[in-house]
């Protein structure tokens, strides 16, 4: 298997009870857990409480058809939009599969279903997911190794030239060291309050979710575990937003009183400067549509602002999307604008 976790949970959606049976079968034989659904309706039901790795659905089925399925999945759970989505069909003309594919099906299986062509592709696939997950947590890990060896002194004074808000906790939640622009964010007092004991959000709503990040992360880092949580802080007298990226530096946490143990990127949509998008390809292997899209979310993070921006519809943000999830491998909108901004550092010139 390719998760480290324990074998990979594959949703089953097919009418033909016979067939859904052999392919659970197969799937179970060769380590792989499996949920079973006889139809859309009963798929989108399970997807509520179930968190699965891959579907393999059919397409034409009485009731939602499989497109109709993928159309739910991506709009209702939008945090696995990274998860494969592979359709089984009795249809292999040509059309068929643009069209799967341009609603966002990541492969075909055509039947009658060659269960060796199908243990092979849910292993591909699953396996390009990981890599992708993998490659994320290498890059943030970087980051994070690196802020860890900051004691004071001269590497701190570096943190300056960085335009995000920049903080570093000690290993009780207290700032260890806070940038130049972080405290401009903090002078303001709308977003955040930077004090020597804790960093707070005036917004109760807004902080309580900060204070979870913080203490996730801090909890993680205790551990020995790397975490990154990603959330939105709000100014309550308009719509204004700030994006925070939590991060845990992993460390011997008793041996190190007074070095960081979480790091806070902060960026105000006011303070936004613009991505460079030749740097997002880069980093992030964009195409350059894709590029065009994180920047301008790292700009307005509305969806709808960007659509409009960029005189597309929202469905065609929605589907940019959900490829930046899968290449940046997030799954949550916060956690994408945050990496978006926090990757680039955007120094300042």
């Amino acid at each position: 298997m390719t998760r480290a976790t324990g074998p990979a949970l594959i949703l089953v959606v097919e009418d033909e009870e016979a067939l859904r049976r052999d392919i659970v079968e197969e799937l179970e034989e060769a380590g792989y857990r499996t949920l079973a659904a006889k139809d859309g309706t009963e798929a989108l039901d399970l997807l509520t409480h179930n968190t699965p790795d891959l579907l393999l659905c059919d397409i034409t089925m009485p009731g939602l058809d499989g497109y109709a399925v993928l159309r739910a999945l991506r709009d209702r759970r939008p945090e696995l939009s990274a998860t494969p989505f592979v359709f089984l069909t009795a249809l292999s003309e040509p059309r068929e599969v643009i069209e799967g594919k341009r609603q966002g099906a990541d492969d075909y299986l055509v039947k009658p279903v060659d269960y060796d062509l199908m243990l092979a592709t849910v292993g591909a696939r699953l396996r390009q997911v990981e890599r992708i997950r993998s490659r994320h947590d290498d890059e943030v890990s970087s980051l994070r190794h690196a802020l860890i060896g900051l004691s004071g002194g001269g590497a701190e004074a570096a943190l300056d030239l960085i335009a995000l808000g920049v903080v570093l906790l000690d290993e009780q939640a207290k700032p260890v060291h806070i940038n130049r622009a972080a405290e401009e964010m903090a002078a303001d007092a709308d977003f955040i309050h930077a004090g020597k004991s804790a960093i707070q959000s005036p917004d109760p709503l807004s902080d309580r979710v900060l204070q979870r990040a913080i203490a996730e992360t801090l909890e993680a880092a205790r551990q020995g575990q790397e975490k990154t949580v990603g959330a939105m802080l709000h100014r309550v007298q308009d719509a204004s937003t700030v994006s925070v990226l939590v991060c845990a530096l992993v460390q011997s946490f008793g041996d190190h009183a007074g070095r960081p143990h979480a790091a806070l990127f902060f960026c105000a949509s006011d303070h936004r400067r613009r991505v460079p998008e030749s740097l997002l390809m880069d980093l992030f292997g964009l195409t350059p549509t894709e590029a065009r899209v994180a920047a301008a979310l790292a700009r307005s993070t509305r969806p709808a602002d960007v659509a409009a921006e960029l005189g597309v519809s929202q469905t065609t943000i929605a589907f940019h999307m959900r490829n930046l999830f899968q290449k940046t491998g997030t799954n949550r909108q916060a956690d994408l604008i945050a990496l978006i901004l926090a990757g680039p550092m955007m120094i300042q010139s």
